[in-house]
This record gives structure tokens, C-alpha cells and sequence, in this order.
């Protein structure tokens, strides 16, 4: 077993390309997981990495070695999976990713909930509205809100959640408010932007059909929640997900616009490697969030 954990922890090393990011995917301290790589090297007799004070890269002979590391905890995470899904009670842990608005109101609440009808699942959760390489990664579980990448992922959908346009009073009455789709293009735009981002554009319903508009700003983050306190602070007009900005709404913080053309909803669902979904505690949490998430949330009506 000590063996097995420290190619763990070394082909973790390798895809994340350094030491103290290896030993934090794995819950390990820097110490512990530099310990597992030397423990490697010693039984082995050679030298897996080049290290400098700037830069750890494999060496050719660990470069060669990872093909066949990363297949053998490959292997053995198959092999778990399947006993797994014969056991009674699920055990383990599953690695998930959510943006952070959804991740924060809706995916975190819910699993405490999961937890505690699963009390040996153990889950762990990344926030970022950042693209996440679930491969890369090591997850088993990425929800996203948005349009699906194009890749070898089986997606689930959950529902297609209305989006809105939305801005402050402040901003309202400082710029006036637009009338129509074109009158965006003169309007500061809050953008969600950062590499491979498709939020260049907005597209929106109208009773002709969908309108693509090139919208710009003064401000753009990778960041929702920050776009939302732009908003807030009557910096400019946000295109959001209904349910993340539904009490601002409600308190007069942030008023809709174009209500008439509403942008198209947002596809709402999760992207799992095929084979993970063999694992009873990976396909029992993504049915629990499936259910969870449609009761929850309000879903945009048909065209």
C-alpha cells in the first residue's frame, strides 16, 4: 500500500507539476508528499525529476515511467469502482467542480445532505468559473452552466436555467435604459471573461429569432460573483442566471431589462468520465444532485 500511494502521489506530481500541488490534491502536506517521491526513487534507483529552485520537470526516465504509473492507479481506481458497486454501503471519496455561483447556493448546501445519506462518502469540492480539465484534474464529477465542450465527457443535463439582463438603479438612472438589444452596444457590459471564454457575445431571444450582439465594457472578471458586486455597485449591466442574482431582484438592488428579449437560457448539467459512473458513490451523488438541483431550481419554459 505504501507503494501504491506514493505512485499516487507521484503521478499527481507529474500532471500538476509540482510537489506542493501534488501533496494538495492528495491531502498531503509538501513534506509528505516529497517524502513519497524520494521513498519512489529509492526503490526504483533513479532519479524521477529535475529539480531546480524554479522548475520541477520529469526526468526521461520518470516521463517514461508515468505512461505506465498513471495506468496502474488507473487500473486500481477501476478495480475499486467496480467492488464498490457491489457493496451496500458506498465508501470513498469524489471529487467534484462547480462554478461558483452555483457551486456556492446550490451544490454546497446540498451535500451535507448527500453526506449524511452516505456517511462513509467522502466529497470534495473545487469553486471556480474557471475551464476545468476534469482528466487532468482527477475529478469525477464538473457541473458547469454554459454551453458543453466538445470532448469524450458523458454529460448529464439537469435543466436549461433562465439568464436575464440586470442592472443597478444607479446605473439605470445615470445611463438610461435600453430599449432595445442595440441599445446595448452603447451600455458598459459586466463580462465574464478568461482564457477560452465564450462570453465574447451575448445572444438574446427575440421574436425573430436569436440576436448575437458583440457587447463590451470597461470591467471583466473570471469571477461571477465579482460581476454581480460590479453590478450591484451600479458599474454597469450583467447578463446572470436568474437564481444568483433572484434576491436582488426582489429587494430593488438590481432591476431587469429587455425582459422581452431575455438572453438564451443556460444549459445546467454535469460532465463525468464514462467509466467513473461504474463507481456506485459517483452515480448515486450525481442522481442525488439530478433530483436535488430540479426541485430547487426554477427551469426557463420552452421556446
Amino acid at each position: 500500500m505504501p507503494y501504491l500511494e506514493s505512485l499516487r502521489v507521484f503521478v499527481r506530481v507529474v500532471e500538476l507539476g509540482s510537489i506542493t500541488a501534488g501533496g494538495r490534491d492528495l491531502r498531503l502536506t509538501p513534506a509528505v508528499a516529497s517524502n513519497r517521491i524520494k521513498e519512489l526513487e529509492r526503490r526504483l534507483d533513479v532519479r524521477l525529476f529535475n529539480r531546480t529552485t524554479r522548475k520541477l520537470s520529469p526526468t526521461e526516465v520518470g516521463r517514461a515511467f508515468y505512461d505506465h504509473a498513471r495506468r496502474i492507479v488507473q487500473s486500481i481506481e477501476d478495480a475499486e469502482a467496480v467492488a464498490s458497486s457491489f457493496s451496500s454501503k458506498p465508501h470513498g471519496n469524489v471529487q467534484i467542480a462547480a462554478p461558483l455561483g452555483i457551486g456556492k447556493r446550490i451544490i454546497a448546501p446540498l451535500i451535507p445532505e448527500f453526506v449524511d445519506l452516505y456517511p462513509e462518502v467522502s466529497v470534495r469540492l473545487r469553486l471556480s468559473d474557471r475551464k476545468i480539465d476534469l482528466l487532468e484534474e482527477n475529478l469525477d464529477v464538473a457541473f458547469l452552466v454554459g454551453r458543453p465542450p466538445d470532448s469524450n465527457l458523458t454529460l448529464r443535463k439537469i435543466m436549461d436555467t433562465p439568464r436575464l439582463l440586470c442592472a443597478a438603479p444607479v446605473y439605470l438612472e445615470r445611463h438610461g435604459t435600453p430599449q432595445t438589444p442595440e441599445d446595448l452596444r452603447r451600455h458598459n457590459c459586466l463580462l465574464l471573461r478568461y482564457p477560452r471564454s465564450p462570453e465574447w457575445f451575448w445572444t438574446l431571444r427575440t421574436a425573430t429569432g436569436d440576436l448575437r450582439l458583440d457587447v463590451r465594457g470597461s470591467y471583466d472578471s473570471d469571477d461571477g460573483d465579482v460581476l454581480t458586486g460590479w453590478a450591484l455597485d451600479g458599474r454597469g449591466i450583467v447578463n446572470k442566471p436568474r437564481f444568483e442574482i433572484a434576491d436582488h431582484l426582489a429587494a430593488g438592488r438590481l432591476v431587469e431589462i429587455l425582459p422581452e428579449t431575455p438572453p438564451e437560457p443556460a444549459l445546467f448539467g454535469c460532465l463525468y468520465p464514462h467509466r467513473r459512473f461504474q463507481d456506485s458513490k459517483v452515480r448515486l451523488l450525481i442522481d442525488f444532485m439530478l433530483k436535488r438541483c430540479r426541485e430547487i431550481l426554477p427551469s426557463a419554459p420552452a421556446r
